[in-house]
């Protein structure tokens, strides 16, 4: 019995330190130069797997995935064209996939994850910087970073729309 309390401690504490958490808010949004003027949008369906713990970051995963058919600009017609196949082309790539690959403490609340962005059935490699603060049971990470839309083949080179897309989440997780 000395030998089990320990080991059933530890399973105890690997169970609540790695337990899957849920998304209780998730916000990605982005902005793009269209005719030289800011464009936002964002995604409004996103699922995420999120194991992070700060003191574990060796075993800690985040995978998220967005539904492109939920893309909002605020303008309908952009929206439909977003979704063609000069775009984004949903009818055979309908997710976006962020999986994550490692993650470093900076100080503080700072952390950078590299994460694989599987989009249109191209990969790339981003470094994401991104706070996370954790409070009681609940945690907040917002992060932001940029692409190029033309190393995912989505629409092509243009005089009037920008290549660089700047990507920012904000996701609050509870136990």
């Amino acid at each position: 019995m000395k030998k089990l309390l320990p080991l059933i401690a530890f399973l105890f504490f690997i169970t609540t330190a790695f337990a899957q958490v849920k998304v209780a808010k998730a916000k990605i949004t982005f902005q793009i130069k269209n005719l030289g003027i800011n464009t936002n949008g964002f995604f409004g369906n996103m699922q995420a797997n999120i194991q992070f713990d700060p003191a574990a970051l060796a075993t800690s995963t985040i995978e998220a995935t967005a539904d492109v058919n939920s893309i909002n600009t605020d303008n309908d017609t952009r929206d439909e064209h977003l979704r063609s196949d000069e775009f984004f082309d949903v009818a055979k790539f309908p997710k976006i996939t962020m999986k994550s690959v490692s993650f470093k403490h900076k100080s503080g609340n700072n952390y950078s994850g590299q994460f694989n962005l599987i989009m249109k059935n191209h990969t790339k490699s981003f470094e994401v910087p991104f706070t996370y603060v954790a409070s009681g049971n609940n945690g907040s990470f917002k992060g932001s970073f940029k692409l190029n839309r033309l190393d995912f083949g989505v629409g092509e080179k243009s005089l009037v729309l920008s290549n660089d897309v700047t990507v920012n989440l904000e996701v609050e997780t509870s136990k």
